[in-house]
């Protein structure tokens, strides 16, 4: 037997050597790691520049939300009376705010109105709560009832620089906020007047290849964002409704305003009908007792089986195309990274971007779309560059132009030099001044 019979060959399965001491399985693991801590690295700085950015990324966000949704009545407007862009772009704009601003201002009186009579309401109901509590089951006596007053107001008072910071804190906030809605409204109205220019300029920022996909693509994850956005307005209009009339119905003061509260709140899927809802059942126990809070929370209890067995599968489920499931987990996600804003985005933000990967992906959610719409984006040039190129390139040409006529001139002397040193070489006395045809032999 030869002695290279029986050496081992590092290629053979189980063998250690340069590429074999790691199973194929492990490698390929760890290739999938390294590139997920890449692409996870990459969502951490995203999402820290988003909240470092939020005073102008989230009025920009909202801006498109209203943009998408004023858009059919801007074009409709536009069509029926004739008038420019411009012109039915701040129509609608300031419309939507005066519509939202009427809302306000009711809710707002009703407030002031009945506010009085629910103070004294609620503290008849604090009173009674206390008479139960020492006189129920649970048998607590004045003088913890007093102790533990004592000690909320200790709390307070001993918490006052607390407070001063966090009107502090709100003083910001406010001025925050104000600046986010002028931000929010200005962007509002350019997105309707020229949104298709400013889309444009967008696709125009990625490799010329993939421009068409990402157009085709935004415009079914447009369709998908305004879906969500109607439907989610049809879905806060019902809980509205439905729980401002019962609460009418069971007599609970401030109907009107527990119904715009209702409806704002609904705009956060599944977590702000309930918060909103209880505030609802909450006003029904302190102003008018147990029974009437009973009948409060059956009433939403109800306008919330009909929204989640009805109204969510049929209209939000077909409108963004998410399960259930998948609309929690974008809440609860939202809302840990972002807050209420997360809670409020992360629905649609996660609609359309499921939208937008099934398309690139080659799974069209809206075939009737098709693909014939085209956005003109700029080509391949930048007038600053053409012109500086232009410039070099006739400074180039001046150049060239130079040397030709350069060379044009020596050609043309010449001639007159080789003559002259021919004459020079024919003069008498000269080296070569003997007749060539002259023989010594």
């Amino acid at each position: 037997m030869s002695p290279t019979a029986s050496r081992p060959r590092l290629d053979e399965p189980g063998r250690t050597g340069d590429g074999q001491a790691v199973p194929p399985a492990v490698r390929n693991a760890a290739a999938w790691s390294w590139r997920l801590l890449l692409i996870g690295a990459g969502l951490a700085v995203l999402l820290w520049l988003l909240n470092e950015l939020k005073v102008v990324v989230v009025p920009i966000a909202v801006a498109v939300l209203l943009a998408v949704l004023l858009t059919p009545f801007v074009g409709w407007l536009q069509r029926v009376t004739r008038m420019p862009r411009a012109a039915a772009a701040g129509i609608g704009l300031f419309g939507m705010l005066a519509l939202v601003a009427g809302l306000l201002t009711l809710a707002g009186r009703s407030i002031i109105k009945g506010f009085g009579q629910l103070w004294q309401q609620a503290a008849q109901g604090i009173d009674r709560l206390t008479t139960w509590l020492a006189d129920g089951p649970l048998q607590v006596s004045d003088a913890d009832i007093a102790s533990w007053t004592e000690t909320l107001q200790g709390s307070l008072t001993g918490g006052t620089p607390t407070l001063v910071s966090g009107a502090l804190h709100a003083t910001t906030t406010v001025g925050h906020v104000a600046a986010g809605a002028l931000i929010a409204l200005f962007c509002t109205f350019f997105f309707l007047l020229d949104g298709r220019t400013i889309w444009a300029w967008v696709v125009g920022l990625f490799p010329r290849g993939s421009r068409e996909y990402i157009h085709q693509a935004g415009r079914r994850g447009l369709v998908t964002l305004g879906a969500y956005t109607r439907t989610q307005i049809l879905v806060a209009a019902v809980d509205a409704v439905g729980i401002g009339v019962g609460a009418a119905i069971l007599q609970v003061p401030l109907a009107l305003p527990l119904a715009v509260l209702v409806f704002l709140g609904s705009f956060i899927p599944i977590v702000g009908a309930v918060v909103t809802g209880s505030v609802a059942i909450l006003v029904a126990l302190v102003s008018n007792g147990p029974g009437s809070a009973i009948w409060m929370l059956a009433v939403v209890l109800l306008v919330q089986q009909f929204e989640g067995h009805v109204l969510q599968p049929f209209l939000m489920g077909h409108a963004v195309s998410l399960h259930p499931v998948a609309v929690l987990l974008s809440v609860a996600a939202g809302s840990f990274v972002a807050g209420i804003v997360g809670a409020l985005f992360a629905v649609p933000v996660a609609a359309t971007i499921n939208t937008v990967i099934l398309y690139l992906h080659g799974h069209d959610k809206f075939p009737q779309l098709g693909t014939d719409d085209h956005v003109p984006v700029r080509g391949r040039g930048h007038p600053i560059l053409d012109r500086a190129i232009a410039q070099m390139a006739e400074a180039r040409s001046e150049r060239v132009a130079t040397r030709a006529e350069a060379a044009e001139r020596a050609e043309a002397d010449a001639p007159a030099v080789i003559g002259t040193e021919a004459h020079d070489a024919g003069e008498p006395g000269g080296p070569d001044s003997r007749p060539a045809t002259s023989d010594p032999r």
